[in-house]
């Protein structure tokens, strides 16, 4: 039996998966809200109280992991490797970010789990690619060798936003003057396409319904945005919309490009589901091929979104099963 995780700041969710001949299969699963507790092992004591015996585990975090420990970025939590060992009572357990996990389930997606964003040819044996903006932007990389693909890490989401074009430069003052430094995080995670939304309405002097503006300032504004955005009701919901998916797909070609993902790139996340149509506009892939003399190079690369919000789960199940060495029967998908 294989103990899978996925801690973020908002959620925790853990699954049991058994190894068969024919793969993993999911034994069951439950989701914990990760604020009501004061730490993993609370949740796991939990959710292992029947007593399910443990041979492997694997934890993926919403932050960096160094030397066995990480402490979340937005949640004030600090897990540790050897205390997922004593609590799960496994003999080999992980303790991986949660892009890492996202990145080891990539060779073993079927194809309901994915939405095609842009045709391609992918390498069955290259690089692919994961970036996920949600909370946070997450960033990882899954590497081809000889002997499988092998996951990494990467705290990419917080390198620093360049902006493209002048009114690029502007969003990345008017960033500067709430927060001083603008990370790529800044405009590319919920929080980003709420400031997105606000740099149009008080900068850019985009229009906006006045039902839509005071829905907009309460408590769910990214939804707001979103829903009024894909439905055109709101000028400025909508091109906020556009600005972040040019933003997206700008940061996906990047991506393909600094690890060669000649496998494929992959959008994980809340949001890329939540505006795939979006998404599936002119502005995300435009964006993605404008890259110089690598325009050819990219024109080969596929893209997709991750549709299944349990895929960090299998990702974490399969890193515990081959201890970091993912071996698919085929390429990835």
């Amino acid at each position: 039996m294989i103990l899978a995780g996925d801690v973020g700041g908002t959620k925790t969710n853990l699954a049991l998966y058994r190894k068969e001949a024919t793969g993993l299969s999911r034994v069951r699963m439950s989701t914990y809200p990760s604020r009501e507790y004061p730490g993993l092992e609370a949740i796991l004591r939990e959710f292992l109280s029947d007593g399910s015996p443990i041979e492997r585990a694997c934890v993926g975090v919403a932050g960096p992991v160094v030397d066995g420990r990480c402490r979340l970025t937005n949640l004030d939590w600090a897990v540790e490797e050897t205390s997922l060992r004593r609590s799960s009572g496994a003999r080999e357990a992980y303790l991986v970010n949660d892009l890492q996990a996202m990145a080891s389930a990539v060779p073993f997606l079927t194809p309901g789990a994915l939405a095609p964003l842009k045709a391609g040819k992918a390498d069955p044996r290259g690089n692919s690619a994961i970036l996920a903006a949600g909370t946070g932007l997450g960033e990882g990389f899954l590497i081809g060798t000889c002997g499988g693909f092998v996951p990494l890490a990467s705290e990419g989401g917080h390198v620093d936003f360049a902006p493209r074009d002048e009114r690029e430069m502007r969003l990345h003052a008017y960033l500067r003057g709430l927060y001083g430094r603008v990370s790529v995080e800044r405009v590319l995670s919920g929080p980003g396409l709420r400031d997105v939304h606000r740099f149009l309405r008080e900068t850019e002097g985009v229009a906006e319904p006045v039902e839509v503006a005071e829905e907009v300032l309460g408590g769910d504004p990214q939804r707001a945005i979103v829903r009024y955005g894909l439905s055109g009701a709101s000028p400025a919901c909508a091109e906020a919309l556009r600005m972040f998916s040019s933003l997206y797909g700008a940061e996906a070609g990047n991506l393909a490009l600094q690890y060669l993902a000649t496998g494929g790139v992959y959008l994980g996340g809340g949001i890329a589901p939540a505006i795939l149509p979006a998404l599936r506009e002119d502005e995300f892939l435009s964006s993605f091929l404008d890259k110089g003399r690598m325009q050819e190079l990219l024109r080969r690369v596929p893209v997709f979104v991750l549709l299944d919000p349990t895929i960090p789960l299998l990702g974490a199940a399969h890193y515990a099963a081959g201890s970091g060495v993912l071996s698919p029967p085929g390429g990835a998908p």
